[in-house]
């Protein structure tokens, strides 16, 4: 799909070029002749013989051999031109920022859908339309400003929207980003953000740049951008990426707890965190990570705070510590008292480190230098420094650009002044220097970089479980009775309680004595039995269960009556929602009314490891009751894990389950056993 005439052509044209930079085809080709393409350049132009200095061609036909175009002209034109350029001129990357393609209405899905067509048969790559262009080492192909000056340790960035490509850009820029590469998809007709990851893992090398970014209004393909997101970090990638257009509600109440709690917006980021992307969601948070990551590590997670100015690193300790990062106060020391001695009386060196609005570059250095080799309580620094306009502040910035290359520990500048001391910060970033501005925002960044998920390995393990296929294929799409959902759990290897069934008092009374007591009965039909009053628990004879029978069946809804052994034991769930193109999530957490009540739940995407698992449960919030708490017994949470697996793989061996729930799972030790069940099948 990418080939070399999208990322190194030899030559283009643009057609539909102006002598007007305020038009798209005149902006285009200024940005391509300012920054100087180095291949042969063409332009396209009916009235004009020359635009911009370079000679103008009246139509496509004119034109010679072209690897590249870029097409600003009016949608309804760039089917003809598009056939000409690929059957004629050889012609195999194309360009198209032309609005009044599928955004538009049937019309304009048509003419795209021509285009498409065209190009795919010359085997050729399509950008767009409805895009900005693309920006690489080899040109600048877009009609907007700024273009920034491309660093190959940059970042990579791709974006479905041109405008917040733009936005991101000038905020990335007033950040002192460098980009390697960006790329616009408009409405991804044919390359879209997975195809642009797919091009950065296939190309990879260890001179690639290491962060990428993206802006993504839509997953096409989320098996595509997992498979190549996780492959890029485990190459030694960083990717954050924002994720816009999540609003959708998922409330689906009545048919099972997991189907509530399900969205796209879930999905979303189960499917980062399994890949190991940082999800933002504005574009200065998305900037501030990806400074943070073009920047070194820390080894640990204390921090020293070094400010003039006391609020603002109060407001930063504030935030690193409720995220758990640690400013540690640091112990008295010869070292300490010898730094104190250093700076101005008032200072402080407790941690936050405040030497005062009127301290000097000499003591900043000082106070980095203690940090870097006296203090092993740091394992980086943050400097604040600002200016309240009465001195001039390029000394301390020429001094922090010098301890940021030298010190083995990263510094992380937070330099707020950005009126007072505007020009300083411009000298600071020209130095080859990232800013940042705001210092909760900075710490939120931080937070999230520290805190990024680790890409989880593909360890699927095909198997084909024949008895479930058959069972599965005997069944009617749509909610299981419940003796077919024990079944079908059954076959997956998940032991169950096995429970009996009645739908007449007799039957129950046979059923009662089957099981032995104490036991408890439940209605079949009401999703939520304990609102309705259909569970009773701790029967003990067959007159409870007779009149309990005749109690429940009495309730709206009711079709027959579950009898199963008495439990006692921790309420957990399990559950699993098959979510359109993502493939099913699968949640863990509490269970029981707990479940509504707390939403102590953790969410993964299929399949899910054992790793993966025990991770999930290390989230909850409930996990010292899993462990024992004051003295109640805990649970085997090994066991817990492996169960979670095994429902992991049921769906993955029978994907037209759509909604699985094991809520409550009642588990005592090592014995798990799944109460109430509900399965839905729909293969459609």
């Amino acid at each position: 799909m990418f080939n070399q005439a999208l990322i190194r052509p030899q030559s283009i044209v643009v057609v539909g070029a102006s002598n007007n930079p305020a038009k798209p085809g005149g902006h285009l080709l200024q940005n391509l002749l300012q920054y100087s393409f180095g291949g042969k350049l063409y332009v396209v132009n009916p009235k004009e013989d020359s635009v911009q200095g370079v000679a103008a061609c009246r139509s496509v036909a004119d034109l010679p051999s072209v690897e590249l175009a870029i097409l600003a002209i009016p949608a309804a034109a760039c089917v003809q031109a598009v056939r000409v350029l690929a059957e004629e001129k050889g012609t195999k990357a194309f360009i198209v920022v032309s609005a009044g393609f599928a955004e538009s209405g049937d019309m304009g899905q048509q003419l795209e859908n021509e285009l498409l067509k065209l190009v795919d048969q010359h085997q050729g790559c399509l950008i767009g339309p409805n895009c900005i262009g693309v920006i690489s080492p080899a040109y600048a192909g877009v009609f907007t400003s700024p273009v920034p000056a491309l660093d190959p340790r940059g970042i990579d960035f791709v974006s479905g929207s041109g405008a917040t490509a733009v936005f991101c850009l000038e905020a990335g820029m007033k950040k002192g980003l460098r980009f390697a590469s960006v790329f616009t998809v408009g409405n991804s007709a044919q390359i879209g953000v997975e195809e642009v990851l797919q091009h950065w893992d296939e190309s990879f090398t260890a001179e690639s740049p290491k962060v990428k970014l993206l802006y993504l209004e839509g997953i096409r393909d989320p098996q595509k951008l997992l498979k190549h997101a996780r492959s890029l970090r485990l190459k030694g990638c960083r990717i954050a990426a924002i994720k816009a257009g999540t609003g959708e509600s998922g409330s689906r109440a009545a048919l099972s707890h997991t189907g509530a709690m399900a969205s796209p917006d879930v999905a979303v980021d189960a499917l980062f965190r399994k890949a190991g992307i940082i999800r933002c969601y504005g574009r200065d948070e998305l900037t501030t990570v990806a400074g943070l990551l073009l920047l070194p590590a820390m080894a640990g997670n204390k921090l020293a705070v070094i400010t003039h100015a006391g609020g603002p690193a109060v407001m930063l300790t504030d935030c690193l510590e409720k995220g758990g990062l640690q400013v540690p106060r640091f112990p008295d020391s010869a070292q300490k008292e010898g730094l104190k001695s250093q700076l101005y009386p008032g200072s402080s060196v407790e941690n936050p480190i405040d030497f005062l609005a009127t301290g000097t570059a000499q003591q900043l250095g000082t106070i980095i230098d203690c940090c870097e080799h006296d203090f092993p309580e740091v394992d980086a620094m943050v400097v604040i420094f600002g200016s309240p306009g009465l001195v001039p502040v390029s000394e301390v910035y020429q001094l922090l650009s010098v301890k940021m290359k030298s010190c083995r520990k990263p510094i992380y500048p937070v330099l707020p002044s950005v009126v007072n001391a505007n020009e300083a910060i411009r000298e600071f970033m020209d130095a080859g220097n990232l800013v940042f501005t705001d210092e909760v925002a900075f710490g939120h960044a931080l937070l999230k970089v520290t805190n990024a998920p680790q890409p989880m390995p593909d360890d699927r393990q095909p198997s084909k479980n024949v008895q479930l296929q058959q069972i599965i294929a005997s069944l009617p799409d749509g909610f299981l009775p419940p003796l077919e959902a024990q079944r079908l759990l059954e076959a997956a290897g998940i032991a169950t309680l096995g429970q009996l069934q009645a739908d007449g008092e007799q039957q129950a009374l046979d059923a009662a004595a089957r099981i032995g007591f104490p036991l408890a009965m439940k209605v079949v039909g009401p999703l939520h039995k304990s609102d309705v009053g259909g569970v009773l628990l701790n029967l003990r004879s067959a007159e409870q269960v007779a009149a309990g029978f005749r109690r429940l069946m009495a309730i709206a809804g009711t079709s027959a009556v579950l009898l199963s052994p008495m439990l006692n034991g921790l309420e957990l769930y399990i559950g699993a929602k098959y979510e359109k193109g993502f493939g099913h999530l699968i949640f863990v957490g509490l269970g029981g009314v707990w479940l509504e009540i707390m939403k102590d739940v953790q969410v993964a995407l299929a399949p899910v490891s054992r790793t993966e698992a025990l991770q999930l449960i290390s989230k909850l919030k409930a996990l010292p009751l899993l462990e024992g708490y004051r003295g109640q017994s805990g649970v085997d949470i090994g066991q817990f894990a492996d169960l979670l697996v095994q429902v992991s793989r049921l769906v993955e061996e029978a994907p037209g389950i759509s909604e699985l729930d094991l809520n409550p799972i009642i588990a005592e030790g090592k014995r798990f056993s799944p109460v109430d069940i509900r399965i839905a099948l729909n293969r459609k």
